[in-house]
């Protein structure tokens, strides 16, 4: 990108200089008498000719190199773009992460309340099937806690280049 710009400016310094050039009279022609038709010398023909080729060259060059940095822009959009898609995947990813540790927690859950539904059924109260309850049912509340925090992060990432906006303003 900085090799564009670079060329870029040495374009625009040819071009005014070759433009410069043109703008200034022939020595022979600045000691022709006004009286007399402004007839060209064969080396000033050929100067001006020269001149002229390297302007349409440098023309060239800077529409080919606009064209290189409308394209290098367009690539930097698609890569910003495909930054975004692998951040919401990586998102995607902690969520199922999460989510998947939830299924297993409830389901643990869900076991233990059975096992201690039974017990209290029977008649029997064993304090080990309490604790062992208590236990999953505090990984089930971990578990939701971090779902929270990811998703949290996801907002707060979501609302980080707004408010970095609004601070600068």
């Amino acid at each position: 990108m900085q090799d564009i710009t670079a060329l870029e400016q040495r374009i625009a310094a040819a071009l005014d200089r070759i433009g410069r050039k043109l703008d200034q009279p022939a020595p022979a022609q600045r000691v022709q008498p006004a009286a007399e038709p402004a007839a060209q010398l064969p080396g000033d023909a050929a100067a001006t000719a020269a001149l002229r080729a390297q302007l349409e060259d440098e023309r060239a060059l800077t529409v080919r190199l606009q064209k290189q940095l409308r394209v290098s822009k367009e690539r930097e959009a698609k890569g910003d773009t495909q930054g975004k898609i692998d951040k919401l995947t990586q998102e995607l990813d902690v969520q199922g992460l999460e989510m998947q540790r939830m299924r297993r927690v409830n389901t643990a859950l869900l076991q233990q309340v059975e096992a201690l539904r039974e017990a209290q059924m029977n008649g029997v109260t064993e304090p080990q099937l309490v604790n062992k309850a208590l236990v999953v049912e505090l990984d089930a509340l971990r578990a939701l806690r971090l779902t929270e925090m990811a998703e949290m992060d996801e907002i707060l990432a979501a609302l980080e280049p707004h408010l970095t906006e609004a601070g600068n303003a």
